[in-house]
């Protein structure tokens, strides 16, 4: 076995995924992530400290990107502008290694209590992320929370229709997913009155 091989991160990604969905997340070990892998131990731990981050890995990279959009905005955006360019940013980096592991992800947190946990603070990071953001931008707490909450559920919105395995067409990528979940929910918000 080669002692480096440049795809080690993704290898043991999807070996792990791959496991979790088989056998579940709690009986999966890292000496059998390895092992579907092809990789040695010390390779995993090169890579993720346990295999809980194989699963949370995006998460802060994810919250870092929808706040680098929100900073980026115009000076003069308003707060759902400055949300949008944040889902923009964010959506632009997602790559078709993501979608194509997403059924494995669903799968492996449908299946543990623990992962379907992880993913509400997941949600609760990317909010927060956003939250920080707009304030930095002087838009108030409860604006900023009410629009930060609309870009989390444009971002899952988008994100599940992206990799939904039923539509046979070539889906491109997750902006323009994100982007319409986004204007759908900015019309049923302005419905509310």
């Amino acid at each position: 076995m080669p002692r480096w091989k440049p795809d080690a991160r993704q290898r043991l990604v999807v070996a792990a995924l791959g496991l979790f969905a088989e056998q579940g997340y709690d009986e999966t070990t890292v000496a059998q992530i390895t092992e579907r892998a092809g990789l040695t131990r010390s390779t995993f731990f090169r890579h993720f400290t346990d295999k809980r981050e194989i699963l949370t890995m995006g998460q802060t990279a994810l919250s870092r990107l929808l706040a680098e959009g929100i900073d980026g905005a115009p000076a003069d955006a308003t707060p759902m502008t400055a949300v949008a360019a944040g889902l923009e940013r964010a959506s632009g980096e997602m790559t078709s290694f993501n979608r194509e592991l997403s059924p494995l992800l669903h799968a492996a947190i449908e299946a543990n209590a623990e992962l379907q946990a992880r993913n509400v603070l997941k949600c609760i990071g990317m909010a927060t992320a956003m939250v920080d953001a707009l304030k930095r931008r002087n838009v108030a707490e409860p604006t900023a929370q009410v629009a930060a909450e609309l870009g989390v559920l444009a971002f899952r919105l988008g994100y599940a229709r992206w990799t939904d395995p039923s539509h046979d067409e070539d889906p491109g990528g997750l902006t323009p997913h994100t982007r319409a979940a986004f204007d759908e929910l900015r019309a049923a918000a302005a419905e509310l009155r």
